[in-house]
């Protein structure tokens, strides 16, 4: 019932089918808002603390359970909200049980449409819920939450430790800060062997001034770009043997940050990737629009970790596009470049004529895009700096993978009564959640 002219870039958030994450929201830069003078004309799709929302289309299988400090965000057109309004039933509970492997599978199947996924009203309606005393529902829905809550916190934590290695970039590498404090006679509060690296003084160069004697480059300088994979005709069907992992640019807001995430998990046959499999050092940009807030350009260091927690190959899709390097130190350097331009929104976008879709300009890169180059010296001191930040945060994916696969594993057993509830409560104390 929105009018065109009624989205906005202020007001309350409008939610729909991408801003539906894991049991959670995700409020992109560029997601719809509506003003409150719409909102006075729509009040009905105002949400509240426990609504679930569904999206119609696409990932249906999915829900989000609205918090308290998303009450009065706005319900988009092409989602769909289930209110409790019954004291016996937790609605935190229900959200957990309507994520479970059972629920996906029922959606998936029962949702309409060919090509697209279609949820409805009436669809959503048929799903058996397992209805259990609410004492149970809410003791259920606190341990699968309790799994939750510690992976959030390591996500958060995995954020902090990124926001620490752009600041160490930026002061080093953008802002000069060792330098400028050698070249006014202070002191740079590094160890000396640390600071006797930076030289003392600046020069001039097509970026203004620069530390002395390092000079600039380009991303074309440095590197060989390819176009990734190709999901067609090697695609993988039920009756082969998967091969290769292919990483899409859906997958890259999940393994940010640190690519501490969820590893891919669409399959290509290995005869499709043999020249594209990633290793540690390369670097996966988001060539089409088909995130949260369709911008494209957003980057993924792969690392040997990630690919050793996908166990399997990695590859990367054809709306991605891969940087290889042919010096690995350049790397991190280039990664946390690049990822400071898409936060910033300058990475340079089109939109494809036919459809409309925002892809990232490889040309942005051909203009001759220059940064500072240091010397190989101080790239391997960021990267050795960068390395326990790294390996911080990837423990932390593997302990979020394994909460994960424990809450999945719980849910089914908890709700059918295979585990009791202290049994439950038991393993969690054992394992210090």
């Amino acid at each position: 019932m929105l009018k065109a002219e009624e989205y906005s870039s202020k007001g309350a958030p409008v939610i729909s089918v991408g801003e539906i994450r894991e049991g959670c929201l995700e409020i992109g830069s560029k997601t719809s808002r509506v003003s409150d003078e719409t909102i006075a004309r729509l009040p009905r799709f105002l949400l509240r603390q426990n609504d679930i929302i569904f999206g119609r289309k696409g990932s249906t299988h999915g829900n989000a359970l609205i918090k308290k400090g998303e009450e009065g965000f706005f319900l988009g057109s092409d989602g769909i909200r289930l209110r409790v309004n019954d004291e016996s039933i937790c609605p935190k509970y229900w959200s957990y049980q309507l994520r479970s492997a059972r629920a996906v599978s029922w959606l998936k199947a029962n949702s309409e449409g060919t090509t697209m996924h279609l949820l409805n009203q009436d669809i959503l309606s048929r799903f058996s819920i397992r209805f259990l005393p609410v004492a149970d529902q809410t003791a259920i829905a606190h341990i699968l939450n309790t799994l939750d809550d510690k992976s959030e916190l390591n996500r958060k934590t995995s954020e902090t430790l990124e926001a620490m290695a752009k600041a160490l970039l930026k002061s080093w590498f953008v802002d000069f800060d060792p330098v400028r404090a050698k070249a006014e006679g202070r002191s740079i509060g590094l160890p000396s062997d640390i600071s006797d690296l930076f030289p003392g003084s600046f020069e001039d160069s097509e970026l203004g001034e620069i530390p002395i004697g390092w000079g600039t480059t380009c991303l074309d300088e440095l590197t060989s770009f390819v176009i990734g994979g190709d999901w067609g005709k090697y695609a993988w069907r039920e009756t082969e043997q998967p091969k290769v992992l292919c990483l899409r640019g859906a997958d890259i807001t999940s393994l940010q940050p640190f690519a501490m995430g969820k590893p891919p998990t669409r399959f290509l046959m290995e005869s499709s990737c043999e020249k594209r499999t990633l290793v540690d050092g390369d670097i996966v940009l988001e060539r089409s629009g088909g995130s949260t807030d369709q911008s494209t350009g957003r980057p993924v260091l792969i690392s040997s970790e990630l690919i050793k927690r996908a166990q399997t190959p990695l590859s990367c899709s054809s709306f991605c596009r891969l940087i290889l390097f042919g010096d690995p130190r350049w790397s991190p350097y280039a990664y946390y470049l690049v990822l400071s331009l898409y936060q910033i929104g300058e990475m340079f976008q089109y939109e494809a004529g036919a459809t409309g879709i925002k892809n990232f300009g490889y040309k942005y890169f051909e203009g001759g895009r220059f940064f500072p180059k240091p010397p190989n010296t101080l790239l391997d001191l960021f990267h050795c700096q960068l390395k326990s930040l790294h390996s911080s945060c990837h423990r932390r994916g593997e302990e979020s993978d394994l909460l994960s696969k424990t809450r999945d594993a719980l849910l089914p057993k908890l709700i059918s009564g295979e585990i009791r509830i202290p049994d439950a409560e038991k393993i969690l104390e054992e394992v210090g959640i």
